[in-house]
């Protein structure tokens, strides 16, 4: 049976049909103005734009092959691609826009493009205004593109006034370099601590070496392969620790030649003063020596060369620093901010902390010049700014003699001014010469300092370590100002006793201290270092007061100090866990940990009734002291405490009775910290501290030191700090007779 389809159906049908034709016909429109534009000839400032972005992204061939054919014979892609990279690279180029000014039809086919360039390069901004012609070219058939058009493309016409409008083809454009001075670093009198001096520069003459033939082949014959080994050049490698092959490739250099100088290793300079001394310095002595033993070689010449000097060498090297010569990674990590591969950059100390200031900006200037090295035209200049003298507030003298004092143990001490908190000196011992980075120090010398256990490349007063009885005044300070504590209470019976245990709860664990006295009262528990007396007020004063005591006082927070610090501590963890912590932390044991610099800020609160006073390093004239922690004690307190210090040096029974002065008033405080596994422990070693200053108010001289030594066991314990710290204050401050 035939099925007859529905009118309705067959108009759906016609409907769909023509929305698939009518469909069609708009593709189809679409398609052919899609193609229409594709096809559409680009104009002479649309290909300009495009030949701009090839420039910004570095790709010269895409450039090249817009070029017109008549440019592409007069310079090939290989050539074409080195003149533009060496020229947009070389400067660093970056930001380069351009902006069509006008267009102009010369002759049917031939456009000039007038525009305005702007970009940034390393000497600064460049403008210019520029043209280019553009010429209606039809396309070769090895050119990528096989369109054919009847009237053909604008191709660009190319010269080398494409890249600047006054460079002609002979002409380069050089960049040169005005290289900034580096700063000084110098002490609070003007004395230099790093800065321009002189080594003395060995090298050899080929004309003058024994065997020597002229040209850079007889150079290296002159100790050649077919002569053998040349005794001369093996002399000198021992005696200055370069390689022979080191040697000869700096002899075979292209550079070199007859009356050539070659370097081959900088030596401290030989100081001759010191020869004519009554007592000249043994290492003096030997450089003498080592360099007359050189000239002794047939072609060894020494010179004097500049060099970055460190005049105070291993007394201030922890504190100075040192440059070496920059790195690729430098390189990397300091982008665009003016270091060339011989810069010298700071690696240690000051010259790292004020590497900015220090090192000063390079002068640049790119300029056009003729092939006879004329010079046509400036592009871009910015001058050379020298780098900035920093001072500090630094004693060289004072400096040295701690170094000198403490130069036979392990060691750090800090001196500052308690009222101004000016650091008149930072020393640690023992050291290295920071001169010897400078030099070019030998692999030797290097695995000598990382292998020596006195460990002479650590910087021991930015570090943390038990204060033992030094910490006593800071307990003091919080009892006394909680009022847990007062001057007069007595902790003891009769006498302090030797040992002291809260109750059975510690099982077999004691406080124990070294001296019996009476009565047992805050001053002479100062006086004779009473561990005990400050391990009772340490849990009088409670978990809660003492922790917050000690935060008010900057444990746990950075330092406000120029050079960074560990922070001191008071635990391992958030709080103090345990009673028995509790107690050996009231005397500067248990998990208490303190940096120097932090110590000796502490310590000004006593004679500067009660605020504790900013340490600084930056020497400027006429400041103003600053208060870092305003009223950290009441002045009653200061006062209390101050007078108990006092007599840690003037009493016969004082711990720092040693130090005692008649013309002078010193107040102190010693400590020895047992640095162990546990309590029975016999095989630990000990740290020595002593915190002493001048009490005689802020016109007579004024000084704190707090000096840490290591290893004080059986050499003498904290007393041996005690004669060490004399020393340096009867040099900087003489005995009046």
């Amino acid at each position: 049976m035939r099925h007859r389809r529905s009118k309705r159906g067959l108009i759906v049908g016609g409907i769909a049909a023509g929305i698939l034709i009518a469909a069609a016909i708009v593709i189809g429109i679409l398609w052919f103005q899609k193609r229409e534009e594709t096809e559409k000839e680009k104009t002479p400032e649309e290909l300009l734009m495009e030949y701009t972005e090839y420039i910004r992204t570095g790709n010269y061939e895409a450039m090249y092959g817009m070029l017109n054919e008549q440019s592409r014979k007069n310079i090939s892609l290989e050539d074409f691609t080195a003149r533009n990279k060496n020229i947009y690279e070389g400067i660093g180029t970056s930001g380069l826009q351009v902006e069509v000014q006008s267009v102009e039809e010369r002759t049917e086919g031939l456009k000039t493009v007038s525009y305005q360039t702007s970009l940034n390069s390393s000497a600064g901004e460049i403008h210019f205004l520029n043209q280019v012609d553009f010429i209606r070219e039809q396309p070769s058939e090895n050119q990528e593109t096989k369109r054919k058009k009847a009237a053909g493309e604008y191709r660009l016409i190319w010269n080398d006034q494409v890249i600047f409008p006054n460079l002609g083809r002979t002409d380069k454009v050089r960049v040169s370099t005005d290289k900034a001075v580096r700063g000084e670093v110098l002490d609070r009198n003007g004395g230099l601590l790093a800065g321009k001096g002189s080594a003395s520069l060995v090298g050899l003459v080929p004309g003058k070496m024994a065997g020597y033939s002229a040209g850079a082949a007889g150079a290296a014959g002159a100790a050649g392969e077919e002569a053998g080994a040349n005794p001369d050049l093996e002399k000198l490698s021992e005696l200055l620790g370069v390689s022979v092959e080191s040697i000869e490739k700096k002899l075979a250099a292209k550079w070199v030649k007859e009356d050539s100088l070659v370097p081959v290793k900088t030596l401290k300079k030989v100081d001759e003063f010191d020869l004519q001394s009554a007592n000249p310095k043994q290492d003096n002595l030997e450089n003498k020596a080592l360099q007359d033993e050189l000239l002794s070689i047939p072609g060894v010449m020494i010179t004097d060369t500049p060099v970055r000097s460190y005049p105070l060498g291993e007394a201030a090297a922890h504190l100075v620093g040192y440059v070496q010569n920059v790195t690729a990674e430098d390189l990397e990590k300091h982008p665009g901010e003016g270091y060339l591969s011989d810069s010298v950059i700071g690696r240690s100390g000051i010259e790292t902390l004020y590497e900015k200031e220090l090192k000063g900006q390079n002068g640049e200037k790119i300029s056009i010049v003729t092939s006879e090295g004329e010079e046509k035209l400036v592009l871009a200049a910015i001058p050379r700014v020298d780098g900035s003298n920093i001072t500090l507030t630094i004693d060289s003298s004072l400096q040295r003699t701690i170094y000198e004092k403490f130069g036979d143990v392990k060691s750090c001490t800090v001196a500052m001014n308690p009222y101004t908190g000016e650091v008149l000196a930072l020393v640690n011992t023992p050291s290295y010469d920071d001169n010897d980075f400078i030099l070019g120090m030998s692999e030797e010398k290097w695995a000598s300092l990382n292998e020596d256990e006195r460990k002479p490349m650590f910087n021991r007063f930015r570090q943390r370590f038990a204060p033992g009885s030094s910490f006593k005044p800071i307990t003091g300070v919080i009892g006394l100002s909680t009022g847990a504590l007062t001057p007069d209470e007595s902790f003891g019976t009769d006498h302090a006793g030797l040992s002291w245990q809260k109750d059975a709860s510690w099982g077999k664990y004691q406080v124990t201290t070294l001296h019996d006295y009476s009565p047992v009262n805050l001053e002479n528990a100062y006086i004779y270092s009473d561990n005990i007396y400050f391990a009772k007020a340490a849990l009088k004063i409670g978990y809660d007061d003492f922790m917050a005591g000690l935060d008010r006082l900057g444990f746990n927070q950075d330092l406000p100090f120029e050079i960074s610090v560990a922070q001191s501590q008071y635990s391992n963890t958030e709080r103090i866990e345990t009673e028995i912590q509790l107690a050996d932390s009231g005397y500067g044991q248990g998990q208490v940990l303190m940096n120097p610099i932090h110590l000796a800020a502490l310590y000004t609160m006593f004679p500067n009734g009660g605020d504790v006073i900013k340490p600084y390093l930056t020497y400027q004239k006429e400041r103003e002291p600053e208060v870092w922690l305003k009223g950290a004690c009441t002045q009653k307190t200061a006062e209390t405490i101050e007078t108990a210090l006092k007599k840690v040096v003037s009493s016969e029974h004082g711990t720092g009775h040693a130090a005692m002065r008649t013309d002078i008033t010193l107040a102190g405080k010693t400590g020895t910290a047992e640095i162990k596994a546990s309590k029975g422990d016999t095989s630990g070693t000990e740290l020595g501290w002593f915190a002493v200053y001048t009490a005689d108010g802020p016109d007579h001289t004024p000084i704190l030191m707090v000096s840490m030594v290591e290893d004080v066991k059986n050499a003498g314990g904290s007393g041996l700090v005690v004669r060490k710290a004399k020393a340096v204050l009867d040099s900087y401050i003489p005995p009046v007779q």
